[in-house]
C-alpha cells in the first residue's frame, strides 16, 4: 500500500492546532490552580501561558502522531506551598483533564451550531467542523488518559488524594517505574483496551 503524503499533511492541519490548545489548556490549568492555591512555581517559569511551545513535550506529539495518544510537559508543582497537600494536589491533577472535558463540550456544542445553521461557506464550514471534531476526540482523549491511575498521571495524583496518607506515601513510590508500567500496558494493548472503549463511546455522545 502506497504511504499517501497529501492525506497525512490534511490530517496534521486538522490535528495539530487542536491538539496543541488541548495540551497547552491542560497544562495552564494545572499551573493556574496551583498558583490559586498558593504555589508560585508554574508562574515563576513562565508556564501560566497559552503559548503552546512552553508546553510541548516533542515526544508526547510524536506519539500522538504515531499511537493517536498524547501528552505534555509537565507544570512543576510543589506542594509545600499548599496549606493542604494532599487535598490541593488532588484539585491540582483534576484541573488538567478537567479542562479537557469542558474544551470536549465546548468543540462539540460549536459543531452542532455550524452544522445546524449552516451560515458559513461549505469550503470554510467543512475543515472547520472537521477540527473542531478533532478537538471533541483529541479533549476526551487526554481527559481519559490522563486519568488513568499510574504515576505520573493525573489520575495517580488523584487517587493519592484520595487514599490515607501513609497509602498515598506508598502508592507514590511507583512514580519511578510509572513509565515503564506504561510502556508494557501500551506494547501489549492493554491501554487501548480500556480506554478507547470510554473515548469511542464519549464521543458519540458528543457529536451524535
Amino acid at each position: 500500500m502506497d504511504f499517501d503524503v497529501n492525506a497525512l499533511i490534511r490530517q496534521l492541519i486538522i490535528q495539530v492546532p487542536p491538539l496543541l490548545f488541548a495540551l497547552t489548556m491542560h497544562e495552564l490549568a494545572h499551573g493556574y490552580v496551583a498558583w490559586r492555591l498558593g504555589d508560585p512555581t508554574a508562574k515563576n517559569e513562565g508556564r501560566l501561558t497559552l503559548n503552546p511551545l512552553k508546553h510541548l513535550d516533542p515526544l508526547g506529539v510524536l506519539a500522538f502522531i504515531i499511537m493517536k495518544i498524547g501528552w505534555a510537559k509537565p507544570v512543576p508543582v510543589d506542594p509545600r506551598y499548599f496549606r493542604n497537600p494532599q487535598r490541593d494536589m488532588l484539585l491540582v491533577a483534576l484541573a488538567g483533564p478537567g479542562s479537557n472535558v469542558l474544551l470536549a463540550v465546548a468543540s462539540a456544542a460549536l459543531a452542532h451550531l455550524f452544522v445546524n445553521l449552516g451560515f458559513l461557506p461549505f469550503f470554510f464550514l467543512q475543515p472547520l467542523v472537521a477540527m473542531l471534531a478533532a478537538s471533541v476526540w483529541i479533549n476526551i482523549m487526554l481527559a481519559v488518559f490522563n486519568c488513568i491511575p499510574i504515576p505520573p498521571l493525573d489520575g495517580s495524583k488523584v487517587l493519592m488524594g484520595l487514599l490515607p496518607p501513609a497509602a498515598a506515601r506508598s502508592y507514590a513510590k511507583l512514580e519511578p517505574f510509572g513509565f515503564f508500567i506504561l510502556l508494557a500496558l501500551f506494547y501489549t494493548g492493554a491501554i487501548g483496551w480500556v480506554i478507547m472503549p470510554i473515548i469511542r463511546f464519549s464521543n458519540s455522545l458528543l457529536l451524535g
